[in-house]
């Protein structure tokens, strides 16, 4: 999935954008904006950017190095040696008391090194690209979540106002049943007891009306949340149940014996063993020699007092050229035992990776099952409903022309609410599944 300059260049948009937020967010709208702003994807992003400075930091490690430096010393009270006093005409086995230098010394100075050839840098320039890689898949991971949680969460606020029209449309029926019945009762055509069931039923339905809006809010909060959208600012959601089930989310144009490289979890897993293959080259490249090149130059200046910027004063100059040769001899078995822990754990990604395919694998054919059994479910729950509806309407009509009971009225009644139910979890649940499935697939690159 080619997302990390992609993502650069939207959150750059995003940026110039960040005054103008839409109050009207279409499903698409709503995912490329969550890409945008979501928080978690932000830091994942922030993540890839380190990468980069990381990898950029270990090839510096193999360019020329230039420092400088500047000493001043002044000594309060100048060191003393002593000199055979023989040298000077003096008794052997006498000593001459001499102090050597002046009391003020500056010295400024320049160093290049160049490393020449160290293994570990060698591993190290590939494992800076694995570290970048492992960053941009964790990125395209979040993404690949972010997106699912959105898709997941606007459909659930559009299936939460699809149930409270439907609860509205039931409680005006149940309180247009209730006001005959009642007529009824007052009139002695009917028994109280037919009008405590209506009673019932309403306020059981009223409890549900009640529930419903306060999940559709939760539910709205939580949208804007993923989004990264402002909580404070109101939300209108510009497609409606209707425009998100089409044809489309009931037809897979894949299937589970697709290619498998793409899954993200894989990719995780094969940048895993890369990095657990460097680690155990790393350490067997502790075992090289490293090689370095350095020249320094220094400029001294001498004085019993502070001159050093006057015209007069003089600087003496030296240089010198140097080559550095380390030779790892015995460590005491210790870097033996890194490099067979090393390799062990190299091993251990391998297993890992293969457990992980084979996972996926089943995952992906379960998954497809279950998208395949919960399209079936929903065409078995839109006929549930319709009949469910039919059934509820011929038994009202029956029991105003008293042909059946107030308990058979209220069972048709409960069998209606239950397939209405029924058939909201339907839709909930083939989007659900087909996301997992496109998510197994990275099919959203």
């Amino acid at each position: 999935m080619k997302i990390p300059l992609l993502l650069l260049i939207s959150f750059y948009i995003g940026f110039l954008n960040a005054q103008t937020v839409p109050e009207n967010l279409s499903l698409e709208a709503a995912v490329a904006y969550g890409i945008e702003n979501n928080r978690r994807i932000v830091n994942a992003n922030l993540d890839v950017q380190k990468a980069y400075k990381e990898k950029w930091n270990t090839i510096s490690i193999g360019l020329p190095q230039i420092s400088a430096n500047i000493d001043y010393q002044n000594f309060l009270k100048q060191p003393v040696s002593l000199i055979p006093a023989q040298f000077f005409g003096g008794a052997e086995g006498e000593f001459a008391e001499v102090t050597f230098g002046t009391q003020q010394n500056f010295i400024a100075g320049a160093r290049l090194t160049q490393l020449l050839f160290d293994g570990s840098y060698l591993v190290g320039l590939q494992a800076s690209k694995v570290y970048l890689k492992i960053s941009e898949n964790i990125l395209e991971k979040t993404v690949l979540e972010i997106r699912k949680s959105i898709i997941n969460t606007y459909s659930s606020v559009l299936l939460a106002r699809e149930n409270i029209e439907l609860l509205k449309m039931n409680n005006k029926a149940l309180k247009k049943n209730l006001s005959e019945v009642n007529a009824l009762y007052v009139n002695g055509f009917e028994e109280e007891e037919s009008v405590e069931q209506l009673r019932l039923t309403l306020s059981q339905m009223e409890t549900q009306l009640l529930y419903a809006e306060n999940l559709e809010r939760i539910t709205l909060n939580m949208l804007k949340l993923l989004l990264g959208y402002p909580t404070e600012k109101t939300l209108i959601l510009s497609d409606s149940l209707q425009d998100i089930t089409v044809p489309d989310l009931f037809e897979m144009k894949v299937s589970a014996t697709s290619d498998l490289s793409e899954n993200i979890d894989i990719k995780i897993a094969t940048n895993n063993v890369d990095s657990e293959t460097l680690l155990y080259k790393l350490e067997r490249s502790k075992g090289l020699p490293k090689l370095k090149a350095f020249i320094n130059a220094n400029y001294t200046g001498n004085s019993n007092s502070f001159t050093f910027f006057e015209n007069n004063q003089k600087w003496f100059g030296s240089s010198l050229l140097g080559v550095g040769l380390e030779i790892p001899i015995f460590s005491s078995l210790g870097r033996s035992a890194r490099t067979q822990k090393a390799k062990i754990t190299m091993e251990q990604a391998e297993n890992s990776l293969k457990e992980t395919e084979e996972r996926i694998a089943i995952e992906l054919s379960s998954t497809q099952n279950e998208y395949s059994l919960a399209v079936a479910a929903y065409y078995s729950a839109i006929e549930n409903l319709n009949l469910a509806e039919k059934i509820q309407q011929k038994n009202e009509i029956k029991y105003f022309e008293g042909m059946v009971t107030s308990f058979d009225l209220r069972q048709s009644q409960m069998q209606l609410y239950s397939a209405q139910n029924n058939y909201i979890q339907a839709i909930q649940n083939v989007i659900i599944k087909k996301l997992d499935f496109e998510t197994l697939l990275n099919i959203p690159q």
